[in-house]
């Protein structure tokens, strides 16, 4: 198969952790070949969604572990499937690309995950959707609704709703220390909408990452583990990853979202999961193959590549 996978540059990879390069290294070695492509290379050409993509070949060195071939101009329709793994922020410009792939779909491509689907789940808000498993949350720009909330539960998490890796995350205690600087810089003087959640004592034990495949759930989570006085256990925060099975309450999560989710063209997702309650749930480019594999031996990027294999065979 010809896999076009859409990504940051990989001269920022750190193959030692990077789930897009696991997905790459298993379909390299499945006998696929793979080509890359920055949002900057995509273009509609008159009628057509074409990008220039550059042949990957992966060498097996450590330092030196890619060569790229010379740009070529293709459609994207001429691929067997494209990838979309270009990390947030998820701005205008990322929503045009997926107007584009969004007329690449039409015009053939296979694109995984679907492009409208992305769109329509905003990471922090498609939680709304399944609130029988969400911790009390409130959703607005408006101060006096985040005042009146944190009056009700007196510890709470405040979020922009764009964020990624941990980002502009703040907990504000009993006290209410700096509550209403926190509201102004995240809410712009209440012209951004933002998510406010009550806190969840259990991240001390970890903000899991379940991976759910092709409508199936990976057996193991990776709990990532705020440090050092921490809130946030994201791992680009400084949290410490440890795998572990899933507990009862993951499961019922993990299996309850997942055949809803892969019917709606989303083939690989990241729940995010404190104590027992669903926090997120990634769309755009999950992570933690490497740090699951490694721990517990499961071969996540394995299972990636059979779900994409299946869904290209049907």
């Amino acid at each position: 198969m010809q896999l076009a996978f859409l990504t940051d540059p990989v001269q920022q990879f750190k193959i030692y952790k990077d789930s897009t390069f696991a997905m790459m290294r298993e379909a390299s070695r499945r006998g696929h070949q793979i080509r890359v492509f920055e949002p900057d290379d995509l273009a509609l050409h008159e009628t057509e969604v074409r990008a220039r993509v550059r042949t990957l070949e992966l060498t097996g060195d450590a330092e030196h572990w890619y060569r790229l071939g010379e740009p070529e101009d293709r459609a994207l329709a001429e691929f067997d499937a494209v990838l979309q793994r270009k990390d947030p922020p998820f701005d205008m410009e990322y929503i045009y690309a997926t107007y584009l792939l969004d007329l690449a779909e039409r015009q053939g491509a296979r694109v995984f995950n679907k492009p409208s689907a992305i769109r329509d789940h905003n990471e922090k808000l498609s939680i709304a959707q399944f609130a029988q498993f969400t911790t009390p949350t409130l959703v607005t720009r408006d101060e006096a609704r985040i005042r009146a909330f944190f009056q009700t539960y007196q510890d709470i998490i405040l979020k922009p709703l764009d964020g990624m890796g941990g980002a502009g995350i703040f907990r504000i205690r009993a006290d209410g220390m700096n509550l209403g600087s926190v509201i102004e810089t995240l809410t712009a003087n209440q012209s951004r909408t933002i998510m406010v959640q009550k806190y969840i004592p259990e991240i001390t034990q970890g903000d899991k990452r379940i991976l759910l495949i092709g409508g199936q759930v990976v057996p193991y989570a990776l709990a990532r583990i705020p440090q050092n006085g921490e809130v946030r256990g994201n791992l680009a925060a400084g949290g410490v990853g440890v795998a572990q099975a899933l507990s009862a309450r993951d499961l019922e999560i993990a299996q309850t979202l997942a055949p809803i989710l892969a019917a709606r063209g989303l083939l690989l997702v990241g729940l995010d999961v404190i104590g027992d309650y669903l926090t997120e749930v990634n769309v755009t480019s999950p992570t933690c193959f490497q740090e699951i594999h490694q721990q517990t031996g499961f071969d996540v990027a394995a299972m990636w590549c059979d779900a994409l294999e299946s869904a290209l065979a049907s």
